[in-house]
């Protein structure tokens, strides 16, 4: 994992508990991605990912969790390279990214932490974090059984995220609003 550079004492800090496999902790960082982390922050702080699981399971890849059962957040610009964005975090082991569709500005809910290094999304995702304990948990969770979609047979419930904002406060997200 190679993100020490981002870690500081200041940064909000997640706790995810995932049912029958444990806590992963991560630390966010605003100062690569803030418009991704204050999105981030906005979803914990309205208990979105209580109940929702890890859909997508690639070993040695990611895993993938977010999607929602509720209604979609709004849409927000990727910080990332392609986008005009310099993002210097690279897509390590232990990084937390979001995924989006083939539009870079379409980041909602959905995240991923990388299970092993992917240098091929560098520039094109936003990373905007790290696992700074609990990568053991990243571990069980990539080598469960799934199918032919790469969702794991058994659901692997996310059953609470919380977040630690250190005493700063985060504003809300600029959603993301096409030019017509």
């Amino acid at each position: 994992m190679s993100y020490d550079q981002f870690l500081n004492k200041e940064n909000p800090k997640v706790t995810m508990t995932i049912k029958n496999f444990g806590t992963i902790q991560l630390e966010l960082f605003p100062s690569v991605a803030p418009n991704t982390v204050n999105n981030f922050i906005k979803l914990i702080q309205e208990n979105f990912y209580d109940g929702l699981i890890f859909h997508r399971v690639i070993p040695e890849f990611m895993i993938q969790g977010g999607r929602g059962k509720k209604e979609t957040p709004c849409p927000i610009k990727g910080e990332f390279k392609i986008n005009g964005h310099d993002n210097p975090l690279k897509h390590t082991r232990g990084v937390i990214s979001m995924a989006r569709t083939n539009d870079p500005n379409s980041q909602t809910s959905q995240f991923f932490i990388m299970h092993q290094n992917s240098p091929h999304l560098d520039g094109s995702y936003t990373g905007f974090g790290g696992v700074i304990k609990g990568i053991e948990v990243v571990d069980q969770i990539a080598s469960q059984s799934r199918d032919y979609h790469d969702q794991p047979y058994d659901d692997i419930i996310i059953e609470s995220v919380t977040v630690d904002l250190k005493g700063k406060s985060y504003p809300k997200p600029v959603c993301y609003k096409a030019e017509v």
